[in-house]
C-alpha cells in the first residue's frame, strides 16, 4: 500500500477509538510494513539492531525510578534512560507484536503512577522552573513526549484499568503542571515552549483530549499568543532561520518533527506541514545547512563544540523531512552520516531510497546567506564555502538577532573552518554538560563571565566593554544588518554587513572574502572590519586560534615568570596577557594546526599594540579551557582593521615533514578608505596581487559606479564590490 495511502486512512479514524492508538508516530500499517522489509534496507535493519539492542541491555537491569536529583547526577541520567528505553520499547513492540516490549512499558508506567503523585516541585531547581522528576519543567516535557510514544504503542494492550491510572496519576497532572502551573512558559516563544506544547499535544492525541491539543496549537488561553502555530510563525526566518542558532534548533526539531507528525497524523485538515509557507521543511534545511562540512554544527550563541548532524533529533527531521516534502538526493548524504532512521513510515521510505541510489550520497551544501528574524528583515547568516564534501573550507559571519537567553554579544562575529576543523573558533558554551561534579551540568558562571561576553568571540571590541553593556534587553531590540552577499564567483566570494547601535556612537561594518587563485594552494580569508566614530576609542580585534604559535615578526616582549589579567570585566578578566608588542608596520603571526600553518596578517598602522593572550585567569575552579588568542589593539576615531587568513604548508610529526611553514601572503596594505568605499592590496609570492574594492555606501547598489582617488591614483568599480587580479 502505498505510504500517502497508509497516513490517509488512519486518520479518518474517529479520534479515541482504539484503532487509532499507535498512530500518532507509527501505525499499524507502518509497523507491519517494516516487519515485513527486514533484511532488505540496511539503515532501518541498523535501527533496529540498535533498538533491540538496547532493549537487550535494559532486560538485563533491574527496572528504578530513583527520587529527584541533581541535574547531570545519576538519577537525573537515569530518569532520561527511562524514558528512551520506554519509546524504543513501544516501539519494537508496535513493529514485532513481542509482548515483553509492552510488558516493559506498562511496568516502567506502574513505577511513576505510584511516585509522581508524591511528588512536589522540585528541590534542585536552582532559579529554573522546576519539573517534578527533574529540576526544570523541560527535561520533564522531553520525558513526556517520548512516553506519549511509548504509551501510544502499548495503548490497546493496557487494559482500561491499567490506562485509567496511569492517565489520573502521571499524564494529566503533568499536563496540568506544564499548561496550568507553568502557564507563562508554556506561552513562551522559546525552545523550552515548543518542548512543552508538543508534550501537552501529543500525550492529548493519545488520551482523546481534544482540549490539551488546542491549548497546545493555539495557547493556553486558545488565543493565539502562544501554542505551536505562534511558535512556527516567530522563531523562524521566512529562510527558515531559528533565531537561537543551529545548536538550539537542533535540539528543538524533535518537538517540532514529532508534534508536527502527530497533527499530521491525527488532523490533516490543519495542513500543518504546509503552514507558513512550509516553514519546517525551511526549519530543517536551515538547520543542516549551516553544519560545518564534517556535520556539527557551528557552535554559535550557547552552544557545544562537538553536536553534530548524527544527533536523534536532527535523524528524527531528516527523516521526515524527506518523507513529508519529497526526495532529495543530499538528505540521503545526510542519512548517510547519520547510519540510521527513526522507527516509523518515514524512516521506512528514507531506508528504502538509499539503498535505491545508485551513487553513494553525499552531504555537500553550497555558499548561502540565511536571514534572521521572523520577518527576515533583522540580519542574518553568511556561509562562504569553497571544496568538496568533507574536505571543503568554510568561512560563516553572524550578523543577526541576539538569541534570546541563549545569544551571545558577538554581532559580525566569525568563524573560519578549514581541513576539518575550526581554525578562528568559538569558544562555545560555558557548561561541562552533563558532568554532575560541574555544577551539576548546568550553565557555569563563566558562561555569563566569558563565553558570553564580545572579548570571547572574533569580533571587535569597543573600548573593552561588551556590546550592548551586556543588556540582553538591548540586544533583543536591534541586530545586526545585511549589507550585501555575494557567492557567483568561485575566485572571490564575499559577505559584508554592519551593527550600529551596538556600542554608543560607533558605526561598524565587516566584509570578509574567500579568495582563490592558481598560486595560493588552500583558500584565503580577506577581513575588512571598519570603525567610525566621531570621537576616539580603543578598539580591539581578537582572533581565536587553536594550535601552536610557530613563529612572528613583532619584537614581543613575553612575561614568563608572572601573568597578569588583561583587564578587570567584560570577559577580559579572564584572559592572561602572555606577550605584547608596539608595531607599525605589517604584522605577521603563524601557528601550526593539524596538519597545516596559519598566518594572521594585518595591514600596519601607527600606534597599533599586538597582544598574545590565553584564557585562565579568574578562574579558581578551573572552568574554563586555557586557548590562545591574538589581539591588535589601536587608539582613534575611525579605523579599517584588514587582516589576511592564510592556509599554508603541510606538516606530518610521524614522517618528520614540515613543507610550506611560511605563507604565500606576504604583505596586506590599505589603499584607503572612506564612507564610500575601502580599496585594500593583498600581495602574494610570484608576483600575485589581489586589488580589493568595496562598497562601504549605504544602501548597497549592484548598479551604483564607485570612484575613489587615493595617492592621486584613482580606482572605478561598479556595485558592491570588485576584485582584480595582478602579477607585478
Amino acid at each position: 500500500m502505498p505510504r500517502r495511502v497508509v497516513l490517509a486512512l488512519a486518520c479518518l479514524i474517529p479520534l479515541g477509538a482504539q484503532a487509532q492508538h499507535a498512530g500518532i508516530f507509527l501505525n499499524q500499517q507502518e509497523a507491519e510494513a517494516i516487519r515485513s522489509a527486514q533484511g532488505r534496507y540496511s539503515l532501518m535493519d541498523h535501527s533496529l539492531a540498535l533498538a533491540a539492542a538496547t532493549m537487550k541491555n535494559a532486560f538485563a537491569q533491574p527496572l528504578e525510578v530513583p527520587p529527584p536529583g541533581e541535574a547531570g547526577g545519576y538519577e537525573h541520567e537515569r530518569h532520561k534512560q527511562n524514558y528512551r528505553e520506554m519509546r524504543l520499547a513501544g516501539l519494537l513492540f508496535a513493529i514485532t507484536q513481542e509482548e515483553r516490549y509492552a510488558t516493559f512499558v506498562r511496568d516502567m508506567l506502574e513505577l511513576y503512577a505510584v511516585m509522581y503523585p508524591t511528588l512536589g516541585p522540585h528541590p534542585l531547581a536552582h532559579h529554573q522552573r522546576p519539573g517534578k522528576i527533574f529540576h526544570q519543567t523541560l527535561n520533564e516535557e522531553v520525558w513526556l513526549v517520548h512516553t506519549s510514544v511509548a504509551y501510544d504503542c502499548v495503548y490497546t494492550w493496557l487494559s482500561e484499568e491499567e490506562r485509567e491510572r496511569f492517565e489520573a496519576n502521571i499524564f494529566r497532572p503533568m499536563a496540568d503542571w506544564f499548561s496550568v502551573q507553568n502557564e507563562s512558559e508554556f506561552n513562551r516563544i522559546h525552545n523550552h515552549g515548543t518542548w512543552a506544547v508538543a508534550a501537552v499535544g501529543m500525550i492529548g492525541y493519545v488520551m482523546g483530549d481534544l482540549s490539551l491539543v488546542e491549548k497546545a496549537l493555539h495557547g493556553s488561553r486558545l488565543d493565539g499568543q502562544g501554542g505551536f502555530l505562534k511558535q512556527l510563525d516567530l522563531l523562524f526566518s521566512p529562510d527558515g532561520y531559528y533565531m537561537e542558532g543551529p545548536y538550539y534548533i537542533r535540539y528543538a526539531l524533535m518537538p517540532f518533527f514529532y508534534f508536527a507528525e502527530a497533527v499530521e497524523r491525527m488532523q490533516p485538515e490543519q495542513e500543518i506541514y504546509g503552514y507558513r509557507d512550509q516553514i519546517l521543511r525551511k526549519a530543517y534545511y536551515a538547520a543542516v545547512q549551516t553544519a560545518f562540512p564534517n556535520g556539527i554544527f557551528p557552535p554559535i550563541n550557547d552552544a557545544s563544540l562537538t553536536m553534530d548532524v548524527a544527533a536523534p533529533e536532527v535523524v528524527l527531521a531528516n527523516a521526515l523531512t524527506y518523507d513529508r516534502y519529497g526526495a532529495d538526493d543530499i538528505l540521503l548524504g545526510v542519512s548517510r552520516f547519520q547510519g540510521r532512521v527513526p522507527l516509523n513510515g518515514g524512516g521506512l521510505v528514507l531506508a528504502r531510497d538509499y539503498d535505491a541510489s545508485e551513487h553513494e550520497p553525499v552531504m555537500s551544501w553550497p555558499s548561502l546567506e540565511l536571514r534572521d528574524g521572523y520577518d527576515g528583515l533583522r540580519g542574518g547568516l553568511g556561509m562562504l564555502r569553497t571544496g568538496d564534501g568533507e574536505s571543503q573550507s568554510m568561512l560563516l559571519m553572524k550578523y543577526g538577532v541576539h538569541g534570546s537567553g541563549h545569544g551571545h554579544f558577538d554581532k559580525l562575529h566569525f568563524i573560519f573552518f578549514d581541513q576539518g576543523r575550526q581554525v578562528i573558533r568559538d569558544y562555545g558554551f560555558g557548561r561541562w554538560i552533563n558532568v554532575e561534579p560541574k555544577f551539576g551540568g548546568r550553565y557555569l558562571p563563566e558562561n555569563d563571565s566569558y563565553a558570553m561576553q564580545t572579548v570571547a568571540h572574533n569580533t571587535v571590541v569597543v573600548d573593552a566593554t561588551t556590546q550592548n553593556g551586556f543588556d540582553e534587553d538591548a540586544a533583543e531590540v536591534t541586530s545586526g544588518q545585511r549589507h550585501f552577499f555575494n557567492s557567483s564567483d568561485p575566485a572571490a566570494q564575499i559577505v559584508s554587513a554592519r551593527a550600529d547601535t551596538y556600542y554608543d556612537g560607533v558605526e561598524m561594518q565587516r566584509t570578509m572574502l574567500l579568495l582563490r587563485h592558481e598560486s595560493v594552494r588552500w583558500p584565503v580569508v580577506l577581513d575588512l572590519f571598519r570603525l567610525t566614530s566621531d570621537s576616539a576609542h580603543k578598539y580591539d580585534y581578537p582572533l581565536h586560534y587553536r594550535g601552536q604559535l610557530i613563529s612572528t615578526n613583532l619584537d614581543l616582549e613575553t612575561h614568563t615568570t608572572a601573568l597578569t589579567p588583561l583587564g578587570e570585566d567584560y570577559g577580559y578578566q579572564h584572559i592572561w596577557k602572555t606577550a605584547e608588542a608596539a608595531t607599525d608596520s605589517t604584522i605577521r603571526i603563524s601557528w601550526l594546526d593539524g596538519s597545516r600553518y596559519y598566518s594572521a596578517i594585518s595591514a600596519g598602522a601607527d600606534g597599533t599594540i599586538a597582544i598574545l593572550g590565553r584564557t585562565g585567569a579568574n578562574d579558581p575552579e578551573f572552568n574554563l579551557r586555557s586557548e590562545p588568542l591574538i589581539m591588535l589593539r589601536r587608539q582613534g576615531a575611525d579605523h579599517l582593521f584588514v587582516t589576511a587568513i592564510v592556509p599554508h604548508g603541510y606538516f606530518n610529526e610521524a614522517r618528520e615533514r614540515s613543507d610550506g611553514a611560511r605563507p604565500e601572503i606576504v604583505d596586506v596594505r590599505v589603499a584607503g578608505h572612506n564612507d564610500d568605499g575601502s580599496v585594500i592590496e593583498v600581495i602574494g609570492i610570484q608576483g600575485l596581487l589581489w586589488r580589493v574594492m568595496v562598497t562601504n555606501h549605504q544602501p548597497a547598489d549592484s548598479t551604483r559606479t564607485h570612484t575613489l582617488t587615493l595617492d592621486g591614483v584613482t580606482h572605478e568599480w561598479t556595485g558592491t564590490h570588485h576584485v582584480e587580479t595582478f602579477r607585478y
